[in-house]
């Protein structure tokens, strides 16, 4: 008689399950455990009676942050920044996997591996020091080139509209070699019978590219970019906050809800409407990543998540 039950399974996957044990008290200990904080967005927090002794604020710290006169401001700052994001990584993620597949010299598919993915390993405190070094007024590289050449100089750091394409470079400049391994992966992965059938028949290597390589990767592009909007609602921290600063005339055009919540927690130390803040980010990241599956599933549910 076969054997069957959860004591049976669990004593034939042990070693699997012991191998899988660190990962699951990872993400007990640092996602789940610290989900019991939601309750400070609905307190007056004092440090005296702690996080479940504070008396109840009922939803003020949501009245504070949306009577900020912020709150659309940051979200549609969040919103926007994280969809070009998307884009313009995705794009062009894509088409550098693409590129380096259809190359043949191996020493120089590897260098060019190597140095796109060097700048993903640099920290954003280097990053902004980078790019200081391109963008001040006085000592900058491009505005040095500009004065060489007899033109006016740039207020990178006095003029937002800039900072668009400013935060879309950086953000892309230190992602596209990460993100390009995983399409490069997937590529590596389709039957390379497939490629020699259609050369055979005539395809060039556009064609290929369009009716093999596209169509094969439809899978990893749709959950690298459901696990993207999953996060649509919250800002690279540590981009915004090394590149900007505390540079307030940049704040209309750059600043997110990570970062206004920080300063908020910094400068009147309300641990209340930082939590609601957080609390908010996190209901629309969820209602975002499940609305976008559910989508996703009726289309095709091969393609979901869950």
């Amino acid at each position: 008689m076969k054997k069957t039950g959860f004591p049976f399974l669990l004593n034939k996957y042990k070693i699997l399950l012991f191998m899988l044990a660190p990962a699951v008290l990872y993400t007990l200990l640092f996602s789940y455990l610290p989900m019991s904080g939601i309750v400070l967005a609905f307190k007056n927090y004092n440090y005296a009676d702690g996080i479940f002794g504070s008396p109840w604020a009922g939803f003020d710290n949501f009245r504070f942050f949306f009577t900020s006169g912020q709150a659309f401001k940051i979200t549609r700052n969040t919103i926007l920044y994280n969809l070009a994001f998307i884009m313009v990584n995705t794009v062009l993620q894509l088409s550098v996997a693409i590129f380096l597949s259809e190359i043949k010299g191996r020493a120089f598919k590897k260098t060019a591996q190597s140095l796109m993915f060097l700048p993903y390993f640099i920290s954003w405190v280097i990053v902004s020091v980078i790019a200081f070094n391109f963008l001040s007024y006085d000592y900058g590289i491009i505005n040095s080139a500009l004065s060489s050449i007899g033109l006016d100089k740039l207020d990178f750091y006095g003029t937002p509209k800039y900072w668009i394409a400013i935060l879309i470079f950086f953000n892309t400049w230190k992602g596209i070699g990460y993100g390009s391994v995983i399409y490069l992966s997937a590529i590596m992965g389709i039957d390379m019978e497939i490629y020699e059938s259609a050369q055979i028949d005539g395809a060039n290597v556009f064609q290929r590219i369009y009716h093999i390589t596209l169509p094969s990767l439809v899978p990893t592009i749709i959950i690298l970019l459901l696990l993207a909007i999953g996060g649509i609602f919250r800002g690279n921290f540590d981009m915004f906050y090394q590149l900007v600063g505390s540079n307030g005339i940049l704040f209309d055009m750059t600043d997110v809800i990570d970062t206004f919540t920080f300063r908020a927690l910094i400068r009147s130390n309300d641990v209340g409407m930082a939590a609601a803040s957080g609390l908010y980010q996190s209901v629309f990241c969820f209602v975002t990543i499940i609305l976008t599956n559910y989508l996703v599933r009726r289309y095709e549910k091969d393609y979901s998540l869950f």
